[in-house]
């Protein structure tokens, strides 16, 4: 999939656990984890807004578009 999530790259650079997250954001663990990852399908605007919020960073720093050559 051509867009690629670096949550866990914000997470670092924000000293941030999983645990952490989950609960300033109210998403369970498995969904973090499934976003995380990189194998969610969607992501909700609400969702991306308060990820934004609580590791005070844009959206371009979660997702990033990727262009794959044929």
């Amino acid at each position: 999939m051509p867009i690629v999530v670096n949550l866990d790259v914000m997470m670092a650079k924000r000293k941030m656990s999983l645990n952490e997250l989950s609960e300033k954001v109210g998403l369970t663990l498995s969904n973090l984890s499934i976003l995380k990852t990189g194998k969610a399908k969607a992501i909700r605007f609400s969702t991306l807004e308060a990820l934004c919020k609580v590791l005070d960073c844009q959206p371009a720093d979660i997702l990033e578009y990727v262009h794959k050559h044929p």
